[in-house]
């Protein structure tokens, strides 16, 4: 790897080059996308705690962080469910924490499925923090990306990814309440952004992880997961929304055909985890959308310079001709103890080969 201490200088701003992207024009090179909440606290000096407890520094951190590294993207916050529903959450302390965990799931049992009622969404959880931190995308002139979540995922975190697995199998129709539940609060949620903000400013953003291969089976994805995931889509659309940002988290290979079912809208995002292929995920989706991905984040984190070099250059080749056009980022959010010269090589190999001149 040859060492430059120069990069070429852009010929389009950030903005400019989202914006192309987005409406399938092509831009001056390859956009970079971090997808990084714990990574911006420790760039900026924060504790990784203040990216939930605190929407100001949460804010400012990501903002700072891509223009360190010249990314595109807008702050985002975390919605998990859990919390909105009664349970009990604890920020990340330790040194390797990344995100907030579960210390007490809403739903423990059969019964209270059935006694969950729909929070206050504008109250209820994490929600008002997120609240703050979109204000302050509005009030900067930024897109507003909020995380809607996915069915199954948020149903996951009432009760556990293992319980909802159990009764998928077990006690369908238990697993099918949950999942209504679920979406209801999904479809409430994105309804309070776009009221809030306009349906003009906000772009859902989907992310599936407890949908992958690595947790259920194709045909429990077919039999529970899809049907609320288009009935998610349908009603956003519905709702006036114009486009999404999709996150297909981990190894999803097997749910692609299904996937393909989904209604997207127009011009909408879809990142991948490193398990899915970047030419597979073109071949499925290339013609209708924007592909984001997929950079290894152990990789990253634990990886050479020299290898996350090598894995942005193989991303960038296959994905650089796009139809409706690519942009590379890790394959999910990156660590937050990624050494930021790793991080570097990212927009390095774009420099050396993500142009369109």
């Amino acid at each position: 790897m040859e060492v430059s201490g120069r990069l070429r200088q852009d010929k389009m701003t950030l903005g400019q080059r989202m914006k192309a992207v987005m409406s399938g024009e092509r831009p001056d090179r390859i956009p970079l996308m971090l997808s990084s909440l714990g990574f911006s606290a420790k760039t900026v000096g924060y504790p990784v705690a203040s990216m939930y407890d605190d929407p100001a520094r949460s804010f400012w951190a990501q903002v700072r962080t891509n223009e360190m590294f010249g990314c595109e993207g807008s702050p985002t916050y975390l919605v998990y469910g859990a919390w909105e529903f009664g349970g009990e959450i604890r920020f990340p302390s330790s040194e390797w924490q990344q995100s907030p965990v579960v210390t007490r799931y809403p739903v423990q049992s059969e019964e209270d499925v059935e006694r969950l009622r729909m929070p206050d969404v504008k109250a209820a959880g994490a929600i008002p923090l997120a609240t703050e931190l979109y204000k302050l995308c509005e009030r900067n002139h930024m897109p507003i990306t909020p995380i809607v979540g996915s069915p199954l995922t948020v149903a996951s975190g009432l009760c556990s990814v293992e319980t909802i697995c159990r009764w998928m199998m077990k006690k369908p129709d238990v697993a099918n309440r949950l999942l209504r539940v679920a979406t209801d609060f999904c479809l409430q949620m994105a309804e309070y952004w776009i009221e809030t903000f306009g349906v003009k400013r906000v772009t859902p953003f989907i992310a599936t992880p407890s949908e992958s291969n690595q947790v259920i089976s194709p045909r429990h994805f077919q039999e529970f997961a899809l049907p609320y995931l288009k009935e998610l889509h349908e009603k956003l659309l519905d709702m006036g929304t114009r486009r999404f940002m999709c996150h297909f988290c981990g190894d999803q290979n097997l749910n692609l055909p299904y996937y393909k079912e989904l209604p997207m809208g127009n011009g909408s995002l879809i990142s991948f985890g490193h398990e899915v292929d970047i030419t597979t995920a073109i071949e499925y989706f290339g013609d209708t959308c924007t592909i984001a991905g997929n950079i290894e984040p152990r990789v990253i984190q634990t990886g050479t310079p020299e290898q996350v070099y090598e894995l942005s250059m193989q991303c960038i080749e296959k994905g650089k001709n796009a139809p409706r056009g690519y942009i590379l980022m890790p394959g999910c959010e990156l660590p937050p103890n990624s050494p930021p010269y790793n991080v570097y090589m990212m927009r390095k190999a774009i420099n050396d080969f993500g142009w369109y001149d």
